[in-house]
């Protein structure tokens, strides 16, 4: 019997993002081009495809980087098909990306080679596309997205740059902490957050895994954490902590509060009540 292929689509509104994650065995692409850049990461099974009249193959773990006007195909390699996460950044985000980076106005960057082999790659493009489906953190969408989308243009597009070095701005990461913790309950974006100190989305990212040794949206969850504890301790209803420490429900709440304290919400409650 052969596989049933399915397909999710995603959308980030905050991020204006697509992405798709898909299983095919018989759909093939025909001979096609877009107006936006093409990230695919192959999860498993064999992939290939036809560009610039070359035929390419993709492992499991490959990565493939197309850009916007390039004509290509996509299709399976064999009879048990392949599973892929696809990314479509546009234009405009791609050009902001590479300007942050270089620190100067920058033309669209175009990535040099259309197949990469890079665990770094893999592994990051993987868990980018884990808290796009999964996670309600516009911050951790926002941060992930400007990193993984930076090192790419750095790795293998047709930029020059030099990367500016990391300054002196220890009170401008505790003024963004004192943000954090002020602002948690209802959230807060990366471009928010670089904004209230002056600094691009991704030299904030840079300075704060610096100072603080952990990106903004996991410092973020410690302090939803840490709160929510607290009010554990006072006897407040689950129900009503996870809506004052700024979750999106219980679960949520349960599955970030074991990850980081070792025990559910509800253990804690049995531990610090008796």
């Amino acid at each position: 019997m052969q596989p049933k292929e399915w397909t999710k689509i995603g959308h980030n509104p905050h991020l204006d993002l697509r992405f798709l994650h898909a299983y095919y065995v018989q759909h093939a692409y025909p001979r096609h081009s877009h107006d936006y850049f093409v990230i695919c990461l192959i999860e498993r099974g064999r992939q290939s495809f036809l560009h610039d009249g070359s035929k390419y193959a993709t492992p499991p773990g490959g990565v493939i980087l197309i850009n916007p006007g390039a004509v290509h195909t996509g299709e399976a390699a064999d009879e048990q098909g392949f599973e892929m996460l696809s990314l479509y950044p546009t234009t405009s985000q791609m050009e902001t990306i590479a300007s942050e980076l270089t620190g100067r106005h920058q033309g669209l960057p175009f990535f040099k080679d259309v197949r990469i082999d890079d665990p770094w790659a893999t592994k990051n493009l993987w868990s980018l596309h884990k808290a796009l489906f999964n996670a309600s953190n516009s911050l951790e969408h926002e941060s992930r997205f400007t990193w993984v989308m930076t090192q790419l243009v750095k790795r293998y597009a047709d930029v020059s740059y030099t990367e500016r070095k990391l300054g002196r701005e220890k009170k401008l990461v505790e003024q963004v902490c004192s943000y954090i913790h002020e602002n948690f309950v209802n959230g807060v974006s990366l471009s928010e957050m670089a904004q209230y100190v002056a600094l691009s989305p991704y030299y904030l990212l840079r300075v704060f895994r610096a100072e603080v040794g952990m990106p903004p949206y996991v410092y973020l969850e410690n302090v939803r954490v840490r709160y929510a504890q607290k009010r554990i301790e006072e006897g407040r209803p689950l129900a009503d902590v996870a809506l004052e420490s700024g979750y999106s429900s219980q679960s949520h709440m349960t599955r970030h509060f074991k990850r980081i304290i070792g025990v559910t919400p509800g253990q804690y409650a049995q531990e610090v009540t008796s």
